[in-house]
Formats: structure tokens, C-alpha cells, sequence
């Protein structure tokens, strides 16, 4: 059974998404699909809207096999190490043939040639990396200005222009090609381009297809405390009727819509609580940044109506992105050290297999990972073996729980009990 793999966020999942997978399936020529999904928390440091399980569901319904939970060590990082996690669980699995993701240009070649080029740097990149940094540049601006000095080109040939590295598809592509390169992966990359909205497009400009950042904009238009029944109802078109039944399922109960307000509470507990001293020892608060996120604090307006938003204002600089800022007050709030998420750690890899949900086909692609995965294949968080990484996913998860309408002291619990989603 030939099977492609996808790494995804479905942050929700959208028609744009069903397009992915659908090309995805016919570009490998799969019969099955084993998606890596983010769990609670995102790339770029935000909360899911619903929790893991429920976008578990709309992967299962559109069609996926097999839904893997990518941890949160790697979930909210840069794209260097959310590709390196994510591709080394597809490697691991045994059973995934090709991997496939969207790009601005769809097009593999160029990002291939620069790939190949990247992987061999002795450390003269990451010396241009570190050249661009002491600028004043922000990260991707900096990454995207060393690859072009290494490079020479940018990874042009023949004519061709250079991938566009400011795009944040076209970066992730490259680092997910990287990634099989560096771990000697057998997965043959496949690419298929992105149908009309961008990846962070906030508009809509077409009628039945809008990027996730577009959606949560809908969800939120008439503020954070109390999007309901009219917001979801704005997101119709551009999701799939399952999706619009998950979503509606979820308010309901209380869990979600959620944004990076709803966890002010606990966020600004810890910022509050913790000196400066212990912040420094928390990943993502470098270059003194611990300093000026206590003189912000000194700064808050006293009406803000949304204090997250009003903090990140006052962080923001040119060198410092929103989206570094928001990793950073993720990794303040779900106290992740340095220690424990440096270099030779995420190295490593994560420990286990963790499987969110499959369908019937997938429980045939699991019966093959049992004999062919290169790491456990976990069902049940108890069964985990070293629970490090996993540990770290239970308690983001329980920290997750206190974004809901009501404090459920079940839901702290919940990766405990709640047992591997099984699409009949």
C-alpha cells in the first residue's frame, strides 16, 4: 500500500486543506495518507482554536489514515527544527513512501539544488546566519540574506529564479527537504502548489477557499471573549461541513474557539511571578529579552481589552517578530527550559511514535509500523517508555484545558485517558 505523508496543522482544517490532501494523494500516487499534526500549540507560537483531538476528527473525516501528534518541543518552533521533528516521525513510522507538501511556485527542482548545497555547510552558513543577525535583521529575514550569500544565487540555475525564501511555505519546504537529507530518508519529496489563498493571506479573495490565519480572523471579527454561533457560521463557506460540525461541537461544550487571550491569566501569573533570572533560563528568551518583557509589564495599559495583544505590542521591534515574541511567551508559559530544548536534545529526535487517531485503513498501516517503525508506536501516554518528550505534551495539553469556558479538572488528565480516535 503506497503512502504519502503530510505534516500539517489544520489550525482549522479548510478547503484549501482538502485540496492539499487530494493533490497530495494523486502527486505519490497513494492509496493511504499518515499525517504529522501539531498538537495544542503552533509554529508560530499560537494556541490551537480546538484542541488536538478535534482536529484529530476533521483529519480522519477528509480522509487521512493515520494522525500522528508532532510534539510540542518541536510543534512551536522555528521552521528548522518543526521540520526536523516532523520529518524524522515520517521516517520513523517505516510505512510513508513520499512526503508532500504546498509551495508558492510548486515547483521541487530549485529548492532541491539549494537543499543539497545547505545540508553540506561545515558552519560558514551559520557563520553569515549569525552576520545578518548582529544587523538588526529578524530571523527570517536574516536566514533568507544567508542563503542567498551562500548560495551565490539564492538556489537559481539555468535561467531560473531563486526560490522565494520570504515566503513561509517556500522556507518550510526547503527545511523539510533538508531534513530527509540529513536523516538519509528513503521519502521521495513531492510539492504541489498552494490553490489561491496565501499562507498567512488575512483577506479572502476567493469564494469558497481562505488561508486558516483568514478563518480565525472571521472567528474573532467581533472580539475574543465570546465568538459564537455567528462567527462559526461566517467560517462556512470555506471549510468543509465537518469541520463546521466539529467546530459548532466544541463551542458548545465549552472548548474553543480559543486565541492567545484566553491564557492571560496563566501567561501573566508566570511573568509576574518569575524574575528575571528565571525567565533567562527559559528557551526563547534570549539577548536580554527577559528585560524588556519586565519593562513592558511596567508599561501595560490599564484598560486594555486585550492584554496579550497590548503586551506584544509593546515587545515588538524590528528584531524581534510577533512570531518570535508569541514562542517566546509559549515557552514562558508552559516553563520549557533552555536545558531542555537545546540543540543536541532536538537532535535526538522525538522518543515515540504518538498516534492521535487512525481510520480503518490505518489500522492495517499500523499492524505494518508495529514491525517496521524505528521507534515505539504509542496508543495509550502511559505505555510510554521515556516519557520526557511526552511529558512535555501532557502538561501543555493540561495547560491547554485552562484556556476553556469552564475549569474541568478532567481535562488535565485527558492524554491519560483518552484513547487513540477510531474512524469507523
Amino acid at each position: 500500500m503506497k503512502t504519502v505523508g503530510i505534516i500539517v496543522e489544520y489550525n482549522p482544517l479548510h478547503n484549501g486543506h482538502v485540496h492539499h490532501f487530494n493533490a497530495s494523494l494523486q502527486a505519490a500516487g497513494a492509496e493511504a495518507c499518515v499525517a504529522v499534526m501539531s498538537g495544542h500549540f503552533l509554529q508560530r507560537g499560537e494556541p490551537a482554536v480546538v484542541n488536538k483531538w478535534a482536529r484529530t476528527e476533521m483529519a480522519l473525516r477528509m480522509g487521512a489514515d493515520v494522525v500522528i501528534e508532532l510534539p510540542v518541543a518541536y510543534a512551536c518552533q522555528p521552521a528548522e527544527w518543526f521540520a526536523y521533528g516532523a520529518v524524522k516521525l515520517l521516517d520513523a513510522t517505516g510505512v510513508v513512501d513520499a512526503l508532500c507538501f504546498g509551495s508558492e511556485e510548486g515547483t521541487l527542482a530549485p529548492l532541491d539544488r539549494l537543499a543539497g548545497l545547505l545540508c553540506r555547510e561545515d558552519g560558514a552558513f551559520r557563520s553569515l546566519l549569525q552576520e545578518e543577525l548582529k544587523q538588526g535583521a529578524s530571523y527570517p529575514a536574516a536566514y533568507a540574506a544567508a542563503v542567498r550569500r551562500f548560495s551565490g544565487s539564492g538556489g537559481g540555475a539555468n535561467g531560473e529564479p531563486p526560490p522565494p525564501l520570504e515566503q513561509p511555505n517556500t522556507i518550510l519546504g526547503l527545511h523539510y527537504l533538508l531534513a530527509l537529507k540529513r536523516l538519509q530518508s528513503p521519502i521521495a519529496p513531492l510539492t504541489v502548489v498552494r490553490r489561491e489563498a496565501g499562507f498567512h493571506q488575512a483577506d479572502i479573495t476567493a469564494p469558497s477557499i481562505a488561508s486558516a490565519t483568514a478563518l480565525r480572523k472571521l472567528l474573532f471579527r467581533t472580539g475574543w471573549q465570546a465568538p459564537g454561533a455567528d462567527a462559526l457560521g461566517a467560517i462556512a463557506p470555506y471549510v468543509p461541513p465537518y469541520t463546521l460540525e466539529i467546530m459548532q461541537r466544541e463551542h458548545g461544550e465549552g472548548r474553543g474557539p480559543l486565541c492567545w487571550e484566553h491564557f492571560a491569566g496563566p501567561l501573566f501569573g508566570q511573568l509576574l511571578s518569575r524574575p528575571e533570572e528565571e525567565l533567562r533560563q527559559l528557551h526563547e528568551v534570549t539577548e536580554g529579552l527577559e528585560n524588556r518583557i519586565k519593562a513592558a509589564l511596567g508599561r501595560m495599559p490599564a484598560d486594555a481589552s486585550s492584554p496579550v495583544e497590548a503586551l506584544l505590542d509593546l515587545l515588538k521591534t524590528k528584531r524581534y517578530t510577533r512570531t518570535k515574541l508569541q514562542r517566546t511567551l509559549l515557552r514562558i508559559l508552559l516553563g520549557h527550559t533552555q536545558q531542555s530544548l537545546g540543540r543536541e536534545s532536538l537532535l535526538a529526535g522525538p522518543a515515540c511514535i504518538r498516534v492521535l487517531g487512525f481510520s480503518p485503513r490505518g489500522r492495517t498501516l499500523l499492524k505494518r509500523m508495529r514491525q517496521t517503525a524505528k521507534l515505539p508506536v504509542i496508543t495509550r501516554a502511559a505505555a510510554a517508555e521515556d516519557p520526557a518528550w511526552l511529558g512535555m505534551d501532557i502538561r501543555a495539553g493540561a495547560v491547554y484545558s485552562l484556556g476553556y469556558r469552564r475549569l474541568d479538572p478532567g481535562e488535565w488528565q485527558r492524554d491519560y485517558r483518552e484513547p487513540p480516535l477510531r474512524l469507523d
